[in-house]
């Protein structure tokens, strides 16, 4: 069953009459949730992959990376849609939306990556996954806190498709 909220407004949204301590206090919060199921997503990352890379002497650095991040990302949107944004805008948009960041994050990573595993050597594999799980967590969580998960941003897009039909 779907959640449908759009007309609620977000919780991380702040309140007009909300004391600045409290958004302070709600920002802090969200980071820590955000961090934590980043974490757990990010062991997730690092067994696939470790389970891909290392015990599958066949594949190649970047496959295997593909297919554990794309299991981190089903794993982390869930988690912080429903406990950290609590949002409850348009499932699908934001949806998209994360779509459209990976499909810009995971060529750049794969290349980039790739070409790090390839300088540095296979043994520094896991360590270059290290480091692109970093950049993703910096930069997915200024997605995620400023486009996806912003009911003003997903009600606009939705009011753009809505326009034209």
């Amino acid at each position: 069953m779907e959640e449908n909220f759009s007309e609620e407004q977000s919780e991380t949204q702040v309140d007009a009459g909300e004391k600045p301590e409290n958004s302070a206090k709600k920002q802090f919060l969200q980071i820590l949730i955000f961090t934590g199921f980043s974490i757990s997503a990010g062991v997730i990352q690092l067994l696939s992959f470790t389970v891909l890379y290392e015990w599958g002497a066949w594949l190649k650095w970047w496959p295997a990376y593909l297919i554990s991040i794309v299991l981190s990302v089903i794993w982390n949107f869930t988690f912080n849609r429903k406990f950290t944004f609590r949002a409850a805008n348009n499932v699908p948009v934001a949806m998209l939306l994360v779509v459209i960041y990976y499909a810009a994050f995971i060529p750049a990573s794969v290349f980039g990556g790739n070409a790090l595993e390839a300088a540095w050597g296979e043994k520094f594999g896991i360590a270059v996954t290290v480091l692109m799980m970093v950049l993703n967590f910096i930069t997915e969580f200024l997605w995620d806190k400023f486009i996806v998960f912003n009911n003003k941003v997903t009600d606009k897009i939705v009011n753009l498709f809505r326009k034209k039909n």
